[in-house]
């Protein structure tokens, strides 16, 4: 079955959520942002799941979300978590854009109350490995890469000319 979903993947802070916004402007289909689907369902945030539940329960609930996405939802923006191409087929959701921003990009895009936010960047080396170890599979999950080293209005554009989302 042919999906009409467009699916954003990429390393945390490369925008995700912002181009999922933007495009919804153009496009006016729903968004579902993985992580948030999640939080709402287990009633707890990502950070406490995976200390009170650990990462393996985390990654299930992931590839449940997945499943159900590429079973019953059509003509949505789907805004992925950042491991979730590393444990889930994310192609199975629909057409997959891969969010290109380099590291350093990242972490300069990102305001320290970010960072904070976000506990892998407590320490940038592991965060650097975790980026380099992902950034390959990003790229072989992806029917297209996306320069993100751009404004998010030329972004969106070339994913609507990519995938018009009619």
């Amino acid at each position: 079955m042919h999906s009409t979903n467009l699916v954003l993947i990429g390393f945390m802070g490369s925008g995700k959520s912002s181009v999922a916004k933007a495009l919804y402007q153009h496009t006016n289909a729903l968004i579902l942002d993985s992580d948030l689907v999640i939080e709402n369902n287990e009633n707890m945030t990502i950070p406490e799941i995976f200390s009170q539940k650990g990462e393996t329960y985390f990654r299930n609930l992931e590839r449940a979300f997945c499943l159900f996405v590429s079973q019953n939802i059509h003509h949505c923006i789907i805004s992925t978590g950042g491991g979730m191409p590393l444990f889930c087929d994310v192609r199975l959701m629909g057409k997959v854009f891969f969010l290109d921003l380099s590291f350093e990009d990242i972490l300069l895009r990102l305001s320290k109350e970010e960072r904070l936010k976000r506990p892998l960047f407590e320490n940038q080396k592991v965060a650097l490995e975790l980026y380099q170890k992902r950034y390959q599979v990003y790229k072989d999950s992806a029917h297209f890469c996306i320069n993100a080293n751009r404004s998010i209005q030329e972004i969106t554009q070339e994913i609507l000319d990519c995938f018009p989302m009619k």
